[in-house]
């Protein structure tokens, strides 16, 4: 589809047609990148969303335990360098 630049304000700026807006599922918020002369569109991620369900989930199956063991191993610097 082709669309022109347009002036707003002192900036510019592209018109979305609805129909992509709703093919492409972006909200209001959007990440720019420009990738290869080219500019992208990207819905605004969020890497840290749903870890709080995910976690109460891992502690109901009792599945939030450490998986490196224990800290019994401390080194000469964990006794000498290190403040407890």
């Amino acid at each position: 589809m082709k669309t022109n630049i347009i002036r707003i304000g002192n900036s510019q700026g592209v018109r979305i047609p609805k129909i992509l807006l709703e093919q492409s599922r972006l909200g209001t918020e959007v990440d720019l990148e420009v990738e290869n002369d080219m500019i992208l569109i990207r819905p605004v991620s969020h890497p840290r969303e749903g870890w709080g369900e995910r976690f109460r989930v891992m502690a109901e199956s009792a599945d939030d335990r450490m998986i490196d063991g224990e800290q019994g191993g401390l080194t000469e610097w964990d006794e000498v360098e290190w403040e407890w």
